[in-house]
């Protein structure tokens, strides 16, 4: 008879770690949200929340308070069951993508060597994949169960528009993975970390069309098809109310917040600071710091997407599509090709 050991610690660890992580992404998508309002302020010139605390510092949790005390509604003609799943499962895949980002190296914690990501696993950027996709679901089906024609047709688009895009980012990620053999993000960071360069001077051209399919992804503008409010009222989530719709939004931020994190760990060394020798400090003080590294780099990706919500209108459905089919996925396969052909003038 076999007995399998329970590693307790280890367990207690990993769930520490994801208590840690699903709470400080939560803390930062509720004050991302007063980001983006600071940031639209500043660029239209008027002065954003400023009532509520100190510099309007209180206003995400005001507002996250009204979110909770709204009445909750259902509608009589949706189906209720999905209704509820919806948003759930938005919420849900928006999350489960930070499990396999690597936050930062390593520390000691009671003489345990304890790694800052909660799973390593060797097929991480398809996992991502596999998650992202998910979320589609969850905006399908809030669609769809609202039994509401503008919202139906707003889930549909955002379906099309997730599909459309998503075949050049995976075709942006191949030739990065091409360049560096691995599917695991801490792999890809620590070669970066060790390496002479980030992946960002070896695949400029796959890094740019990332990020604009990770805008269409997150439904930010110039993507933001699904919610155009003048022509869908508001969107898939129109029928919602009360945390329903608080996770609809909530998901769309920290779908933000991973977007972000995934580019700063594929394309720009992750955890990495330039010029700073580990060796020179404690092991817990050079996790640390990489950490807070990651957490700026993040914070500039998620300043750049306001920007850009802020400054660019939306595009017409059929510019939207013709953008996805026409070019951008060309463009992936011409990157494709052209690191495939480097890589072999190489060997």
């Amino acid at each position: 008879m076999t007995i399998i050991a329970i590693d307790w610690a280890f367990i207690v660890e990993k769930l520490i770690m994801i208590a840690i992580v699903v709470f400080a992404s939560l803390g930062i998508a509720l004050y991302t949200t007063f980001g983006e309002r600071k940031v639209a302020a500043i660029l239209q010139d008027r002065p954003g929340p400023s009532r509520v605390g100190p510099f309007g510092l209180f206003q995400p949790l005001a507002d996250g308070l009204k979110l909770i005390m709204k009445e909750e509604i259902i509608p009589n003609a949706a189906n209720k069951w999905l209704f509820i799943l919806g948003p759930g499962l938005a919420m849900t895949a928006s999350l489960m993508t930070c499990a396999v980002i690597p936050w930062g190296s390593a520390v000691d914690v009671f003489g345990r060597h304890v790694a800052l990501q909660i799973a390593d696993v060797n097929i991480g950027i398809l996992y991502v994949f596999a998650v992202v996709s998910m979320g589609v679901y969850g905006i399908m089906i809030g669609g769809w169960a609202s039994n509401n024609k503008f919202s139906l047709m707003s889930s549909l688009r955002a379906a099309s528009q997730a599909i459309s895009y998503e075949l050049a980012m995976g075709l942006a990620l191949i030739a990065l993975l091409m360049t560096t053999g691995s599917l695991s993000l801490k792999t890809i960071v620590e070669q970066q970390v060790s390496g002479r360069y980030w992946n960002i001077v070896y695949q400029p051209l796959g890094f740019l069309l990332f990020f604009i399919t990770a805008l269409a992804e997150c439904n930010r503008t110039p993507f933001d098809l699904p919610e155009a409010e003048n022509e869908l009222n508001f969107g898939y989530h129109q029928e919602y109310s009360s945390m329903k719709l608080g996770f609809y939004l909530f998901a769309e931020y920290i779908n933000m917040i991973m977007s972000s994190a995934i580019m700063a760990s594929m394309y720009f060394g992750g955890y990495d600071l330039p010029f700073f020798n580990e060796a020179s400090v404690a092991p817990n003080i050079a996790a640390l710091i990489g950490v807070g590294t990651l957490l700026i780099k993040i914070v500039m990706f998620i300043f750049l997407f306001m920007w850009i919500r802020w400054t660019i209108p939306r595009f017409r459905y059929d510019q939207l599509m013709n953008l996805g089919w026409k070019t951008m996925i060309p463009l992936a396969l011409f990157n494709l090709l052209l690191t495939g052909a480097v890589i072999l003038a190489k060997l």
